[in-house]
């Protein structure tokens, strides 16, 4: 009866039309970059090196994968062991936990620009790290934190109390449970949170231009600076000769972010095969 009530087939549209309208916006969007920006595509933007007659992109199409890398070295087994203990290990009605879900929460909603000052003034001048791939690497660290902190807890926490009183019928201990039990079967909910995270690492440009700098080159090491695909992307647009080259690295940039989604999706759903 309920299908024939007015209300739900306008409630029914109005799902069909949001859902309708956000996929015709992606598409939009693909497709104008794609049109843009695929045109301008030359060999010479593939060099090894850049140079203002080749604009290449591979200098920082390697600092986005190196700063990627770093940033989650630093920031996943932080955030993992962190929602660890607050799901697993404290205690309900945990002040200190409410205290710390809060924080994580205003964290979260702190625009990017700001965690650039406080990486300048901190890790450039007060740490004299330098305009480098490690201060831009720990500033993104500590943005995506958060992000990963509630992720993992909302995958822990979706868990069944069914699979841990089970492991410990079976004599398995907390620390066992929790790494053998829980944490595979939260492995899908967590990589999600990883991959959001990866996606705001790749179009982060504000923190990015305070402490790793604009250099076109690979640096010798991860105290040297360099520019990513977005800050790339970002300083061609602002000069009008090389605007078409900007849209060309938008397409880098948009294949580049397709490509870490389908190979996370691919990840997410052997592991949840792995866990069935």
């Amino acid at each position: 009866m309920h299908k024939k009530h007015l209300g739900s087939r306008i409630l029914k549209a109005l799902v069909f039309l949001s859902a309708g309208i956000t996929f015709t916006i992606l598409l939009l969007l693909i497709g104008y970059i794609l049109i843009q920006g695929v045109p301008h595509l030359t060999a010479t933007m593939f060099s090894l090196e850049f140079t203002t007659d080749n604009q290449s992109v591979i200098p920082a199409l390697i600092n986005t994968v190196i700063m990627t890398i770093v940033s989650l070295l630093v920031a996943v087994p932080i955030g993992i062991f962190s929602a660890i203990f607050l799901v697993e290990y404290s205690g309900k009605g945990n002040r200190f936990v409410d205290l710390v879900r809060m924080t994580t929460e205003t964290l979260q909603g702190i625009p990017s620009i700001i965690y650039g000052l406080f990486g300048m003034l901190f890790l450039v001048y007060r740490l004299k790290l330098d305009y480098s791939i490690l201060s831009g690497a720990l500033t993104l660290a500590i943005m995506i934190l958060p992000l990963i902190m509630r992720t993992t807890e909302e995958a822990l926490k979706s868990v069944p109390d069914l699979y841990r009183e089970g492991s410990f019928g079976l004599g398995a201990g907390k620390l066992r449970t929790v790494f053998r039990i829980v944490l595979p079967s939260a492995a899908p909910g967590i990589l999600a949170g990883i991959i959001l995270a990866i996606g705001r690492i790749v179009g982060e440009t504000a923190a990015l231009i305070y402490t790793a700098g604009t250099m076109a080159k690979v640096p010798s090491s991860l105290l040297g600076s360099g520019r990513t695909l977005a800050i790339h992307m970002y300083l061609l647009s602002t000069e009008a000769l090389y605007l078409p080259q900007a849209y060309a690295t938008a397409v880098v940039l948009l294949v580049l972010v397709i490509g870490i989604n389908a190979f996370s999706n691919f990840v997410a759903n052997r592991l949840t095969k792995g866990n069935v």
